[in-house]
């Protein structure tokens, strides 16, 4: 069996943010979101591998192969193109959301976006809290100590 890769650390999310975001706005924007996440998750950030902040952790188990591990329940990197954000699962509900967001790209597993005025922020918060939901109802919690 596969292990994954992308696990959480110790690093410092703050140190990273300053390190990685590549303009003003980006990390901007990044401190932004930290603030949001944590209020909709109620969970401390944790760096997820080399540049995931991630939010709250759930224990996840393929349904398609023998892939298990923990991941983050929401959470975001600021990426040379874009921010990353990671709250999306498809789950009910969600593709109206998406038609009220704003401007991004949809990747395969997360929602790119330019910058955090281009989308709407009440609507962000409505797809975290499906996804935290959706997770935690399918796959229980688990404590990250944050």
């Amino acid at each position: 069996m596969a292990e994954i890769k992308t696990k959480q650390s110790d690093e410092d999310v703050h140190d990273f943010i300053n390190s990685f975001a590549n303009t003003e706005q980006k990390k901007k924007d990044s401190f932004e979101l930290l603030q949001i996440m944590q209020d909709c998750s109620g969970h401390e950030p944790k760096m997820w591998g080399e540049s995931i902040i991630g939010f709250g952790v759930y224990h996840y188990k393929s349904e398609r192969s023998k892939q298990e591990g923990d991941w983050p329940l929401i959470g975001f990197s600021p990426r040379k193109s874009a921010i990353s954000l990671y709250v999306y699962t498809g789950c009910a509900g969600q593709e109206d959301l998406l038609q009220e967001l704003g401007n991004f790209k949809m990747g395969k597993a997360c929602i790119y976006v330019k910058k955090l005025e281009d989308i709407n922020l009440e609507v962000l918060n409505k797809l975290m809290n499906s996804t935290i939901g959706f997770l935690q109802n399918k796959y229980g919690t688990k404590n990250n100590n944050g």
